[in-house]
């Protein structure tokens, strides 16, 4: 003979399976984004009546307890908001937008494609490592002129940048946070770059021998190289994902790339101009790449995320 309490319990089992389940409060707003500077555009299932500023909450992702004002709400055609809001939002953060009534909230961050795109097109050229924030020029100036030169220590350079910051991600996630050991972080990174480019100079040397003799003296250089140490650093103190590092490291790589094929064509068209004999060598190579950092700073208005 079954026990009440246990009747009771499949009665209110069999009651709550009947019971429609309630829809997610998320359906209502089918998309959010975030419009440079203070606006915030929303699409939802269908209109809603209640348009006071009141009625929406916006905060960050990091600081879900600390609201940022909404100014204004504006009807748009389509079943669309848009939200004012206090101060500039970042296209590229991250953000979470509610309404009280009918109550509904959904989170606003850029698609991944968008952001990968964006860390890649702004580190190779509107934070350009040589022409913005002035690092490896040792390396720079030594290998640019000659064309064939710097475009080959160009592509190794990327490919030491890339394997250097995911070998240095891969420790830093899975070794050093476990294990508390994230102020050994530059000696660890400075090793893997130095075992990467021992590796590399070691395959070239019994694969490609001409290559080796042609360029091999600049590999060593790379070890050295400030902006191979900066990728993985920045990576760190950033906490980025696997994807954000990769995306980092292409574009610091290509922007160095990129620096080194335009300084030595423009240092090899040099040898054919008439300068001033004070001025040849290194002084007239410090002058262009002055010229070419004004002209890298026309970039630093640029935002892909509009």
């Amino acid at each position: 003979m079954a026990r009440p309490g246990a009747a009771l319990l499949l009665v209110l089992l069999l009651a709550a399976a009947a019971v429609p389940a309630a829809a997610p409060a998320a359906e209502l707003i089918r998309s959010a984004r975030v419009l440079a500077p203070d606006h915030v555009r929303l699409t939802l299932d269908r209109p809603i009546e209640n348009l006071a500023p009141e009625n929406f909450r916006f905060t960050t992702a990091r600081a879900p307890d600390v609201p940022i004002e909404v100014r204004a709400a504006e009807s748009l055609p389509g079943n669309a908001l848009l939200l004012t809001v206090a101060g500039r939002v970042d296209p590229a953060g991250s953000y979470r937008v509610e309404i009280l009534d009918p109550p509904a909230a959904r989170s606003v961050r850029p698609a991944p494609w968008a952001l990968l795109l964006t860390i890649v097109l702004s580190s190779a050229l509107i934070n350009n490592f040589v022409f913005t924030r002035y690092l490896g020029l040792c390396i720079f100036f030594g290998v640019s002129k000659k064309r064939d030169t710097a475009f080959g220590m160009g592509l190794t350079f990327s490919l030491v940048m890339i394997l250097s910051a995911m070998f240095s991600w891969v420790l830093y996630t899975f070794v050093m946070t476990p294990l508390k050991l994230k102020f050994l972080q530059i000696i660890v990174f400075i090793g893997v770059v130095a075992f990467l480019v021992q590796a590399l100079d070691t395959i070239l040397k019994k694969t490609h021998r001409s290559l080796h003799q042609k360029w091999g003296v600049y590999l060593m250089l790379i070890t050295t190289n400030c902006i191979i140490l900066a990728v993985p650093l920045l990576n760190a103190a950033a906490e980025s994902g696997p994807g954000e590092s990769f995306a980092l490291a292409l574009g610091s790589g290509a922007g160095f790339a990129l620096a080194l094929f335009l300084m030595s064509c423009a240092r090899e068209r040099l040898e054919l101009a008439r300068v001033p004999k004070s001025f040849e060598g290194l002084p007239i190579a410090f002058a262009l790449a002055g010229l070419f950092a004004l002209a890298f700073m026309g970039f630093s208005g640029l935002n892909f995320m509009r």
